[in-house]
């Protein structure tokens, strides 16, 4: 089983962050209302970015890593140019 750290763009431009071992469950529950609160009142969102890792603490940093970055240093890691 995969873990994946996420990237969504939400319908209002902003950006969220999550964790999940599923992507496309994970997408479908935060456009059908059930994921994140954060999401349920900026839908449709779409899956802008994903990261995959080997267990669930490396994929729980990661995501609290990217939580840190600031919108335009996660624009830049969604288009490949953040150098770590």
């Amino acid at each position: 089983m995969g873990h994946y750290v996420y990237i969504l763009k939400c319908n209002d431009n902003t950006l969220y962050t999550g964790y999940t071992t599923d992507i496309k469950r994970r997408v479908k529950e935060h456009n059908n209302g059930s994921g994140a609160k954060y999401t349920r009142g900026r839908t449709p969102v779409e899956l802008y970015y994903s990261e995959e890792h080997k267990d669930k603490s490396q994929a729980m940093q990661r995501e609290y890593q990217i939580k840190q970055m600031s919108r335009q240093q996660k624009l830049k890691l969604i288009k490949g140019e953040l150098d770590e």
